[in-house]
């Protein structure tokens, strides 16, 4: 049985871990709880503040904390050799540097969205966005969320826009529209434009648009449960448990 520790314990993907581990449907063990303080889950299980110790305990560690927290939690793994499944949303790209830094000496594995079902849908993005001609067709990455999120748009919204700029062979930083208000003028070509919902309790709706003259193709991925996450970090984790230093994503791991 492969021991996982969880960090973020106490949060809301921290328990569905937690959850989804004690649930049984994995050949995998509690290794550790890990959170910012000692005490107890809701149903019986032991939390400890020494993330140190936490390590020692675990085969491999799965994070869903914050930007702060995992690069703390990034250090460790390295020193510690220890692998480590990141999905904390909200990373800069001087995080995702320091995440393949620690990745020279211990496996790390990021996927801005857990959902098996939303790496093939970009994995589809990415091809689609190499046939249909940018001249002909325009891209618009619609993203819904519950009310409490508070980034935007979206980890998953910006991997699918990635992946639409890595099939046009384009820089996203450069192609992309994230928001839209007042007189913007018409729509240039090649743009990849981003429109965001927050409201109610929105698991996560993605949809990507090619929009042409007299036609669309839509691709779309509806979460209804939280649960899709964690399974999908609980399965990296097995996979990445005896894999040599390097840094991993869903890509690597379902072969797309």
């Amino acid at each position: 049985m492969t021991k996982i520790g969880i960090l973020g314990a106490r949060g809301r993907m921290g328990q569905m871990l937690l959850s989804e581990i004690g649930s049984g449907a994995f050949k995998a063990e509690l290794g550790a709880a890990i959170d910012r303080a000692d005490g107890v889950t809701d149903n019986g299980m032991t939390i400890t503040a020494d993330t140190a110790a936490g390590f020692g305990a675990s085969d491999v560690l799965i994070d869903f904390t914050a930007p702060a927290a995992t690069r703390m939690h990034v250090e460790l793994a390295a020193d510690m050799k220890k692998p480590l499944v990141i999905g904390t949303t909200g990373l800069e790209e001087v995080d995702e540097s320091a995440l393949k830094a620690a990745s020279e000496k211990s496996a790390v594995f990021y996927a801005a969205n857990m959902s098996l079902g939303v790496n093939l849908l970009a994995s589809l993005v990415e091809k689609v966005s190499k046939i249909l001609p940018p001249e002909d067709f325009d891209i618009e990455i619609f993203e819904a969320h519950h009310k409490h999120k508070v980034d935007a748009p979206s980890g998953t919204a910006l991997l699918l826009g990635q992946a639409a700029a890595l099939g046009r062979d384009v820089d996203l930083q450069d192609a992309m529209v994230p928001a839209r208000f007042g007189q913007v003028g018409a729509r240039p070509e090649g743009a990849i434009g981003f429109s965001v919902f927050r409201g109610g309790d929105v698991v996560g709706d993605h949809t990507v648009t090619f929009a042409g003259e007299g036609e669309r193709v839509e691709l779309t991925h509806k979460a209804s449960s939280r649960a899709i996450f964690a399974r999908g970090a609980i399965r990296a984790a097995l996979w990445l448990k005896d894999k040599q230093a390097g840094f991993y994503t869903m890509r690597d791991m379902l072969d797309l």
